[in-house]
């Protein structure tokens, strides 16, 4: 019988109640899309970033700066991406001072806690790499210098996915770099008449306050490390992410990024959920939001999507991944970790 290392309860308690803080902080001006503010939670508490793939109008700008205003001391910066955005329009530039007879640096908006990226397949391609070495390593280099970015740092960006007029689709190095992609969607009917009635007078968004610090931040890190993961989960993440490369619709599968991702992925949203260990459900959750968009799929697969519909075209190829990489059962597993 396999023996795990002893958790630490008060680690993940303290971590769980960060994070249902920040949650139900957020919630109070993005109403009704609990589970997508969880899974940006869930990106903050990992280090990653997000791609919201949504249409106009759906509150992606709202989450970000609530996102920013609930946590104490943290930066917000926006970049609007358009064609003629340039690379040193997001990093920053060195800018000859003629008092000081010297080139001093001014930081861009990417030096930022929380940077939102609004419709960032509108920029130019160089303008999107200029994006790549932030979201992967936390910096940025400028005339050869290299410059750490503030801590936490989440970048959020948005597109389109139905208007392509002047679009430039990202790279699949780019999208490699994205923690997860979600969507949020439209509110319900309850949900957008409670919107009417709250921005009347005046935004939610003014009344908004921190209700956690920077420092909390690193505990919710912590304690999402803390979260239990068992070896034959960990066995079937990499299962099914290499069924990812192997189902005949695709071109290209998920890279061992996407392994990285998912594994870390289940412990922040196993925490989510109050859970000092992650279950099968929790990967089968996340399958989507994590490594679909590491995926190139061939164009018979994209023509079918066209007939079937995008959701029942990724269900169908969850499906062939599941059947390559079956769900673990019971019995397959060493050990039993019970709730603290």
């Amino acid at each position: 019988m396999e023996t795990a290392a002893p958790l630490d309860a008060s680690i993940l308690d303290r971590a769980t109640q960060i994070a249902e803080r920040l949650v139900a902080n957020i919630e109070t001006v993005v109403h009704g899309k609990s589970e997508e503010i969880r899974l940006v939670v869930a990106a903050l508490a990992c280090g990653g970033h997000v791609l919201l793939e949504d249409v106009p109008g759906t509150a992606k700008t709202v989450l970000a700066r609530a996102m920013a205003q609930s946590i104490e001391g943290t930066t917000a910066t926006r970049i609007q991406c358009t064609p003629d955005l340039q690379p040193t329009d997001v990093t920053g530039l060195s800018v000859y001072n003629q008092k000081e007879r010297e080139f001093e640096f001014r930081p861009g908006p990417i030096f930022a806690n929380v940077v939102l990226v609004d419709e960032i397949n509108r920029a130019m391609p160089k303008t999107q790499s200029s994006l790549l070495e932030s979201m992967a390593e936390n910096q940025v280099t400028v005339d050869g210098v290299t410059r750490l970015l503030p801590q936490p740092f989440l970048l959020l960006a948005t597109e389109n996915p139905i208007e392509y007029e002047g679009t430039f689709p990202l790279p699949e190095a780019q999208l490699d770099r994205f923690f997860l992609r979600t969507a949020l969607g439209y509110p319900h009917a309850d949900d957008e008449l409670k919107i009417l009635h709250e921005q009347r007078h005046s935004h939610p968004l003014g009344h908004l306050r921190p209700v956690i610090g920077l420092e909390e931040i690193e505990e919710l890190r912590v304690g999402v490390q803390e979260v239990y993961v068992a070896p034959v989960i960990q066995r079937w993440i990499v299962d099914l992410v290499r069924a990812t490369r192997e189902v005949e619709d695709v071109s290209i599968g998920a890279s061992v990024r996407g392994s990285l991702a998912l594994e870390r992925a289940v412990r922040a949203w196993a925490l989510l959920r109050g859970r000092s260990y992650v279950v099968p459900e929790d990967v089968e959750r996340l399958f989507d939001s994590v490594l679909v968009h590491r995926v190139v799929f061939r164009p018979a697969f994209l023509a079918e999507a066209r007939k079937l519909g995008w959701d029942a075209a990724i269900d169908m190829f969850r499906e062939r991944c599941l059947a390559l990489a079956p769900r673990p059962q019971p019995q397959d597993f060493d050990l039993i970790v019970l709730p603290q």
